[in-house]
C-alpha cells in the first residue's frame, strides 16, 4: 500500500526506526542523489554483522570504480546513517523481518513511501563479518584428507602457512567441477579414471580423489606419476593415512609408468617440457579432460630470438625478463594451438590468483572439436614461422601431428581422432 507524502525529518525517523531495530535486515540507498552538493558515491548498502559479540552495522559505499566498507556500533549509527540521508538517494528501500519499504524521492522534492507485508517471513541474517565463500572444501568444517595434509587443524582451521595451499586446491576443484559436464563425465558406468602427471607432493591428487568420491560421489580412480621416488613414496604414506579406499601411485616417466587409459589427465606444474609430455600422453589415450597448470617454461626460452618476422619484437626481447615472459606465453599459446589442431576445445584461464601461486595459468581441454580443423593449422603455421622455432609440443605429439601442421599441408579431409593415436 502507498502511504502519504512525508518531509525529510519523518523519512530520516523511519530510516533510523527502521535501521536501529532488532528485525532489521537490509537497506540500500540509490537512485539520483537530490541532495544540496555533489555526492561522491552512486549507492550505499547496510547490513547487521556482529563484532566480538556486539551488533554492528556494515555500511558499504560505492562509487564508480570501488566499495569502502565500514562497520559501527549500532549506538553510534545515526551519525553514519544522517550522512548517508544527506546525500539525498531518490530511492531508498528498507527490509524488516515482515515489511518491505520502499521511499522515492521525486524532482519536486515530494516523498512517496510504499509499504509491503513481506511475501513470507524473512529468515535471520547471517551476522558473521564477512560471507563465507562457497567452495568444494569450505573452512571452518572438519575434513581428514585436509587434516592429514596438514592444511586444517583437528578443529577445521587453516593453518597460516597452508593458506595459499588451501586457496589452491579450492580452486582446482572448482575448474575440475565444471569441466566434468563439459567432458560428458558424470554419468559414466564405471569410475572415472584419472592420472595425475608430475604428481609432485600430490596435494591436488589426493584433493581430486577425496572430492570426487566423498564428496560428489562420483567413483573415481586417480594415479599419481612422478619420477621422483622420495616424493611418491611420500604420497603413498599420506594416502595410507586415509583409509583403503585412496589413490595409486607410480614411479616412471610420463606415459611409461603402466597406468589405465585415463578419461582425465592432470598435469598440475609438471616442470618445463613434462607439460608437453602428459598433453601427448592425454592426446595419445583420447582423453576426454585435460587440465594443465605448466610450470618452469625452459625449452622456448632458449630459442626465441628477434630475427625475421620476429625482428620487430627487439625491444621485447632485449630485456631477460621481458624475454622470459614472452616465451612462457608463446609456449603456452603454442600448447593450445596444437591442442584445437588435435581435436579439443581449449581455453586458457586464470587458475588461481597471482598473489598464491606465479605459476597461475591453466589450460583446459575438452575432447570433441574437429581434428585439423584448417583455421587452426594455418594459425599454428604461421605462428611457427614467426618465431622461427619448433616447440617441444609437436615433437611430444609425433609424426601425425608433424604431418597435420606441415608446411606444406594443405586442407584436406579431416582424420579421425583415433589416428592420432596409433
Amino acid at each position: 500500500m502507498t502511504s502519504p507524502d512525508l518531509d525529510r525529518a519523518t523519512l530520516r525517523q523511519l530510516v533510523l526506526d527502521t535501521v536501529l531495530a532488532p528485525d532489521f535486515r537490509r537497506a540500500t540507498f540509490a537512485g539520483v542523489p537530490r541532495g544540496p552538493g555533489p555526492c561522491r558515491w552512486v549507492r550505499v548498502a547496510v547490513r547487521p554483522v556482529a563484532l566480538r559479540g556486539e551488533r554492528h552495522l556494515q555500511i558499504s559505499y560505492f562509487d564508480a570504480k570501488k566499495d569502502v566498507t565500514k562497520n559501527v556500533p549500532v549506538a553510534e549509527a545515526a551519525e553514519s546513517l544522517d550522512e548517508v540521508l544527506a546525500a539525498g538517494f531518490s530511492r531508498v528501500h528498507l527490509s524488516t523481518a515482515a515489511e518491505e519499504i520502499d521511499a522515492q524521492l521525486t524532482k519536486k522534492g515530494k516523498i512517496l513511501l510504499g509499504r509491503r507485508k513481506s511475501a513470507a517471513p524473512v529468515p535471520e541474517p547471517s551476522l558473521a563479518h564477512d560471507h563465507v565463500k562457497n567452495v568444494p572444501l569450505p573452512e571452518g568444517r572438519a575434513d581428514r584428507l585436509l587434516e592429514v595434509m596438514g592444511v586444517l587443524t583437528r578443529e577445521g582451521r587453516v593453518r597460516p602457512t597452508m593458506r595459499a595451499k588451501y586457496t589452491q586446491i579450492n580452486e582446482f576443484l572448482t575448474h575440475l567441477a565444471h569441466s566434468l559436464d563439459a567432458a560428458g563425465l558424470r554419468g559414466l558406468d564405471r569410475p572415472v579414471e584419472i592420472v595425475d602427471c608430475g604428481c609432485g607432493s600430490s596435494y591436488l591428487t589426493l584433493a581430486a580423489h577425496h572430492y570426487l568420491n566423498t564428496v560428489l560421489g562420483i567413483p573415481a580412480r586417480i594415479t599419481g606419476v612422478d619420477v621422483n621416488e622420495e616424493v611418491i613414496r611420500k604420497s603413498a604414506d599420506r594416502a595410507a593415512h586415509l583409509g583403503a579406499d585412496r589413490p595409486a601411485f607410480a614411479c616412471g616417466r610420463i606415459g611409461a609408468a603402466g597406468t589405465p587409459p585415463p578419461d582425465i589427465v592432470l598435469a598440475l606444474h609438471a616442470c618445463d617440457t613434462a607439460s608437453d609430455d602428459a598433453l601427448a600422453h592425454a592426446v595419445a589415450a583420447n582423453a576426454r579432460l585435460i587440465l594443465c597448470v605448466p610450470c618452469c617454461h625452459h625449452a622456448l626460452n632458449d630459442a626465441l630470438r628477434a630475427d625475421g618476422p620476429a625482428r620487430v619484437l627487439r625491444p621485447l626481447l632485449r630485456h631477460g625478463i621481458l624475454h622470459q615472459r614472452t616465451a612462457d606465453l608463446a609456449t603456452d599459446a603454442f600448447r593450445a594451438l596444437a591442442l584445437r589442431v588435435v581435436g579439443y576445445k581449449t581455453d586458457v584461464i586464470e587458475f588461481v590468483s597471482p598473489e598464491h601461486t606465479a605459476r597461475n595459468l591453466m589450460i583446459r581441454a575438452v575432447r570433441g572439436a574437429p581434428v585439423g580443423e584448417w583455421s587452426f593449422v594455418r594459425e599454428y603455421q604461421e605462428m611457427r614461422r614467426f618465431w622461427g622455432v619448433t616447440p617441444y609440443i609437436e615433437a611430444a605429439l609425433g609424426e601425425s601431428f608433424r604431418q597435420l601442421t606441415a608446411d606444406e599441408a594443405v586442407e584436406t579431409e579431416l582424420p579421425t581422432v583415433e589416428a592420432l593415436s596409433e
